[in-house]
């Protein structure tokens, strides 16, 4: 939706609410996932965005409604989160340039479920601070977490008291759905921008919505293989750890589980 050129003042707007600050124009890239891809494991897009000191900013976005289940803690969705970042961050030529005139880069996930439950707030963002006293190392790398699944007390709040990543989250979540129409159309109201998404959302094909759909379980389904795989991970750790217990050579514990020496000389020194 937001890859669309004619939703670029809402793209804009997002952009804007993301940084907090001004994005006065973004080029989108690399928005489109071949359908013969089955390794992606959620909708994503890269936009550069032009703020209006002229400097400059890289953001990733990524959305997934698949919720991982191994342990409850979503250590593969964090990971994936910071391998992202990183690689984004690395992907600019430093060539002729101080490290420190390199773009700005977020990582920006909305999730339709819970990752924080210990969390109240539906934003978790996270930088690069000093372990004791929280003193910023540099400002390069952000990760940003957005949980749709938090935002029933942000539907209690007048829409013009909400922030931008607030309306925008709330028309994200909720645009599709009658029972918060009339909240919605309040939201849509407010801002040039999401008033944009909306009537871009409302101008989608059928073809166009069947694709979607067609490519969100293909996208579910490799969710589903990542998740399988970190369950049947932990599976064999415990395994491997139980083996360990009670002596078993460390060769005739990796061709039980399938683990590698090296991960199982981990377990023996983490014991």
């Amino acid at each position: 939706m937001l890859t669309a050129p004619e939703a670029k003042p809402a793209l804009l707007y997002v952009a804007s609410a993301i940084i907090k600050r001004p994005v006065v124009d973004v080029l989108v890239r690399n928005n489109e996932l071949a359908v013969s891809d089955t390794e992606e494991k959620a909708e994503q897009f890269d936009i550069n965005c032009k703020i209006d000191d002229d400097s400059q900013a890289d953001i990733e976005m990524q959305s997934t409604r698949m919720e991982e289940e191994a342990g409850g803690k979503h250590g593969n969705l964090r990971a994936r989160s910071i391998y992202n970042l990183c690689d984004l961050h690395a992907a600019q030529s430093a060539k002729g340039k101080q490290y420190g005139q390199l773009t700005r880069s977020y990582q920006v996930m909305f999730c339709g479920f819970t990752v924080f439950a210990e969390r109240k707030d539906f934003i978790s963002s996270f930088s690069m601070r000093h372990d004791i006293d929280n003193s910023l190392l540099h400002d390069a790398v952000q990760i940003m977490f957005v949980e749709l699944s938090k935002l029933k007390e942000i539907l209690k709040k007048p829409v013009e008291e909400m922030t931008d990543m607030e309306r925008f989250s709330v028309f994200l979540r909720y645009a599709e759905n009658p029972d918060y129409r009339e909240i919605v159309n309040r939201v849509i109201e407010s801002k040039e921008g999401l008033a944009v998404a909306g009537e871009v959302l409302m101008g989608i094909s059928k073809d166009e919505r069947e694709r979607a759909i067609f490519r969100s379980r293909r996208i579910a389904l490799a969710d589903q293989e990542s998740n399988r795989l970190t369950i049947e991970k932990v599976k064999a750790v415990e395994i491997a750890k139980n083996l360990l217990g009670i002596g078993l050579p460390i060769d005739k514990i990796t061709e039980t589980t399938g683990l590698t020496h090296k991960e199982i000389e981990s377990l023996c020194n983490a014991n």
